[in-house]
């Protein structure tokens, strides 16, 4: 099943139910008028969901309309609970081999992860606004699960069984102001700016055997300013899965249905395979020549982000971004 949310004016947005090939859609207002509700008593409403689903993809829904990325929110607009994590390990001892740091041997065991903010989400083709470029603007890939409810200190094997939705990431990093923050002690918050998902999310059952033991078995592609930059399959070299990482985040609270637990950057350690944001191409410089080469982005650079079934069909639609100034958004 696909799910996404249109845009109309409220801050929740639309529910709407979205064909497979992503090329129509229908309003589920008959059955639940938001992700969130749908989300709150899934049981009740995804079957209705499907049953919308399914005359959609056979072409007996009434009402439909053609499906415009553009014109959705982030199929979850504003969430409970946004935390990311660093599930690819190779990414994270790349960074730190980068700074000429040791790489703890307990980050192969316990799982990194921060907590985002989640009350302003952007849609896959809203811009990532800044006030400066100098901020050191970056794009980051990832997948991202979206959860029911999930006890605290639940198991990984319980964790992964919550998992309702999975969608695409971008989360935009300001890389030049992470070291000032960090050094503080206290983590991300000015350097994380609004993250954006991709138009759709899907159930994890639209992935077929793609989806196998939390992880997410295809290539995550990634465009900047139209050239193909990254391809690393999202499955291999992910250390810790979904059902790892959900479980981290609930280790000591509740997490309420609708919380998002993100993948973090999709890395593989086959470099052939390119990247999934630009920090990791710059760490890949300096390990080679001492110092970075590659600029981070600028005003009017655009970031794609797709995934692809073995048929060579979009599963989540497009992340499509351009950069803008804050000056061109008020």
């Amino acid at each position: 099943m696909k799910l996404a949310t249109l845009k109309d004016g409220s801050r929740d947005g639309q529910l709407i139910v979205v064909s497979r090939d992503l090329r129509t859609a229908a309003i589920a207002d008959g059955i639940a008028p938001t992700m969130q509700r749908a989300l709150d008593d899934w049981p009740f409403y995804a079957p209705q969901l499907a049953e919308t689903y399914d005359a959609l993809n056979q072409g007996r829904a009434r009402n439909t309309f053609a499906f415009e990325p553009k014109d959705c929110m982030a199929p979850l607009p504003r969430a409970y609970q946004w935390a990311d994590g660093s599930a690819y390990v190779n990414h994270v001892e790349l960074v730190r081999r980068a700074r000429g740091a040791e790489m703890p041997p307990e980050f192969w065991s316990d799982p990194l992860m921060y907590q985002g903010g989640s009350d302003d989400f952007l849609g896959a083709c809203d811009d990532i606004v800044c006030a400066s470029e100098a901020f050191g603007i970056d794009f980051e890939a990832e997948v991202a699960v979206v959860t029911s409810d999930v006890p605290m200190a639940a198991a990984p094997e319980a964790a992964l069984r919550a998992v309702r939705l999975l969608m695409l990431v971008n989360d935009v990093s300001l890389r030049n102001l992470i070291p000032a923050e960090l050094a503080k002690g206290f983590g991300f918050f000015q350097s994380k700016p609004a993250t954006a998902f991709s138009p759709v999310a899907v159930t994890p059952d639209e992935l077929g055997e793609h989806w196998r033991e939390g992880r997410v078995e295809r290539p995550l592609v990634v465009h900047w300013n139209g050239k193909k930059v990254g391809q690393p399959d999202a499955g291999v070299d992910m250390v810790f899965h979904f059902g790892q990482l959900v479980a981290h985040a609930a280790k000591t609270r509740n997490l309420r249905a609708g919380s998002i637990v993100g993948s973090g950057t999709v890395s593989n350690k086959d470099e052939k395979r390119g990247y999934c944001c630009i920090a990791e191409k710059r760490c890949l410089e300096t390990i080679a020549n001492g110092a970075p080469q590659t600029e981070f982005m600028k005003y009017g650079d655009t970031v794609k982000i797709e995934m692809f079934d073995e048929a060579g069909k979009s599963i989540f639609g497009a992340i499509e971004q351009s950069v803008a100034p804050l000056e061109r958004a008020r």
